[in-house]
């Protein structure tokens, strides 16, 4: 029985709503169960310095947890006057899984920088961010497109996440931080609307795990990240 009463292949309830900022050329609030991601994408009509002149455009992400997002209260990584490795390993993995569904020659130059801001964390949040970064991304170069700025659509695919894990012998989707923080073995699935892999990170835990497991952990995580897509699409129709 896992901590929350699913069962082993259940998703935690989704929702994505769009427009939350009134700035943001692109935003979202993507609630994941009891974790909740605030997603904005900010365009800018420049590149980083390797990029100029290339025809090429850029997404990069950054990534944050508000100081009582857990249930002790965080110190401000702005106060300690650095980040944290941990911060630093999760927004590069953000920019990197949402730049695997970019055509960046088709977006010019021109640079979207999608801003995840975890409000309150119950595990997954980097698959959160993900997957919500997607749709403020989207929204975002609807925007472009509208105004004519580009005539080709960059997004080739969808983007979306999904966290997969052993808990108590079990194979299971969607971990929340109770199974996260007991689970033998911990994975994050990052995938395409087609299903193709982007990236994934697993690792054992407490006990190792076969070839068999790991591919149930795959079928799990098919499943998640085709719910999370649909979500998506529900939310950017």
């Amino acid at each position: 029985m896992r901590p929350s009463g699913r069962d082993l292949d259940q998703m935690r309830g989704i929702s994505i709503e769009i427009d939350v900022t009134r700035h943001a050329e692109g935003s979202c609030m993507i609630r994941c169960g009891d974790t909740h991601v605030l997603c904005t994408a900010s365009l800018e009509e420049r590149v980083p310095p390797f990029l100029r002149n290339s025809g090429q455009g850029w997404v990069t992400a950054e990534y944050g947890m508000l100081p009582r997002a857990t249930n002790t209260r965080m110190r401000r990584e702005a106060a300690a006057g650095k980040q944290s490795g941990r911060t630093q390993e999760i927004q590069r993995l953000i920019g990197r899984s949402l730049r695997a569904g970019v055509d960046r020659n088709a977006m010019g130059e021109r640079q979207i920088t999608v801003d995840c801001d975890v409000i309150q964390a119950d595990g997954g949040t980097r698959c959160a961010s993900i997957t919500g970064g997607w749709v403020a991304l989207r929204l975002a170069v609807n925007r472009l497109m509208k105004s004519g700025d580009i005539v080709t659509d960059p997004l080739t695919d969808h983007v979306a996440a999904v966290s997969c894990g052993i808990y108590a012998g079990q194979p299971v989707l969607d971990l929340d931080y109770p199974e996260d923080s007991e689970a033998g073995t911990d994975g994050n699935f990052v995938m395409t609307g087609a299903g193709r892999l982007i990236e994934l990170q697993a690792s054992a835990e407490g006990s190792t795990f076969s070839q068999d497991q790991f591919l149930e952990l795959m079928a799990l995580a098919q499943k998640g990240v085709d719910e999370l897509v649909a979500a998506q699409k529900a939310a950017v129709a």
